[in-house]
C-alpha cells in the first residue's frame, strides 16, 4: 500500500517516503517493520536499510507456516541465516504465533509446531517475540508453558493487536516478561475498551500494526481520539493528506490519545512510561552493549 499499490491496482504514487517523513515529524523515534515470511525478511531487510531508525522481525505468521513443509529444517535454517547476517536489524522473532480464525490458510497442527519450531530461535538468538494470537488461547498458553525456558532465555516478548479477554491477558501476563500490545483492532468494541483499561501499565505496549488496524469512527476507543490527519481516497492522493483507510506509524499518537482516555491518565505521562517498555523489550541489549 505504501507504493500505491491497492489490491493489484496501482493508485497513485509510491509514498513510503513521506509516509515515513510524517512519522518522524509527529515524534516517532523508532519502527520495528514486521516480517510475516522468509520472503518477506528480505524485503523488511531492504527496507531497513535505508534509514538507521528502522528495524526488522524475523519469522513467519501462523498462516504461513506452510511455508516451513516441503523443507522445514532448510526453511528454518535460511531463517536462522538472516537473523546471524543482520543482527544490528533483527530486534524480534515473528511473527508468530496461532491464529485460528483463519485455518483456510494453514491448518492448526501445522501451526502449533512451526510456532513452538522458532521459539528455539529466539532463545538461540536471545531475541523477544513478536507474537500473534487469534481464538487461538488455550493451545497458545499451552506451548509457552512448556517453553518457559526459552521465554526465560530470550527475554520474553510481546502479543501484538491483543482482542482477547481480560482472562486472557492475565494469563499471558503470569508467564512474567510478556507485554500487550495494543492498536485499534484493541479499541474496536466496548467489552474491547474495558479489557484495555484495565491493563497494567507496565505490561502495555502501543503499536499501529499499519496498513492495518486504524482506530476508525466506529470504535470504542475513537471518542478520546483528538489528533486527526487530512485524509483523502487513494484515486486522490497528495502528499500531504492520509490515504482513507490506510494506516500510519504516525498515527501511533491516536492509539496513545485512546488508551489516555480510557485510563483517565495523561497522556505525556503515559507515553514515557509506554515508551521504556518498549525500549526495555527490543532495544535494552544496544544500550547493554555500550
Amino acid at each position: 500500500m505504501f507504493q500505491g499499490c491497492y489490491m493489484g491496482s496501482q493508485k497513485h504514487t509510491a509514498d513510503l517516503d513521506i509516509v515515513l517523513k510524517r512519522a518522524w515529524e509527529q515524534g516517532v523515534q523508532k519502527i520495528i517493520i514486521t516480517a510475516g515470511s522468509l520472503k518477506d525478511v528480505d524485503d523488511a531487510l531492504q527496507l531497513s536499510a535505508r534509514d538507521e531508525r528502522l528495524f526488522v522481525t524475523v519469522g513467519t505468521h501462523p498462516t504461513r507456516c506452510d511455508e516451513f513443509l516441503p523443507d522445514p529444517e532448510g526453511y528454518y535454517y535460511q531463517l536462522r541465516s538472516k537473523i546471524e547476517a543482520n543482527r544490528g536489524k533483527v530486534k524480534a522473532i515473528g511473527e508468530c504465533g496461532l491464529d485460528y480464525d483463519r485455518l483456510q490458510y494453514c491448518g492448526q497442527e501445522t501451526q502449533k509446531i512451526y510456532f513452538e519450531k522458532q521459539l528455539s530461535l529466539a532463545a538461540e538468538f536471545r531475541l523477544p517475540l513478536f507474537l500473534h494470537m487469534r481464538n487461538a488461547a488455550a493451545d497458545f498458553m499451552t506451548i509457552l508453558g512448556r517453553n518457559r525456558d526459552k521465554l526465560k532465555e530470550c527475554g520474553g516478548g510481546v502479543v501484538h493487536s491483543f482482542t482477547g479477554t481480560l482472562e486472557e491477558a492475565h494469563s499471558i501476563l503470569a508467564f512474567g516478561g510478556i507485554y500487550i500490545g495494543i492498536n485499534g483492532c484493541s479499541l474496536k468494541t466496548e467489552q474491547n475498551a474495558e479489557v484495555v483499561r484495565q491493563l497494567p501499565n507496565d505490561r502495555i505496549m502501543l503499536e499501529t500494526d499499519c496498513p492495518w488496524c486504524e482506530i476508525r469512527p466506529s470504535h470504542a476507543g475513537h471518542q478520546h481520539v483528538s489528533t486527526k490527519f487530512p485524509t483523502v481516497k487513494k484515486k486522490k492522493w497528495t502528499a500531504d493528506s492520509r490515504v482513507d483507510g490506510r494506516n500510519e506509524p504516525c498515527q501511533i499518537i491516536q492509539v496513545l490519545e485512546a488508551l489516555a482516555g480510557l485510563k483517565q491518565e495523561p497522556k505525556e505521562k503515559l507515553a514515557e512510561a509506554l515508551y521504556q517498555n518498549t525500549e526495555d523489550l527490543f532495544f535494552k541489549k544496544d544500550y547493554d552493549d555500550k
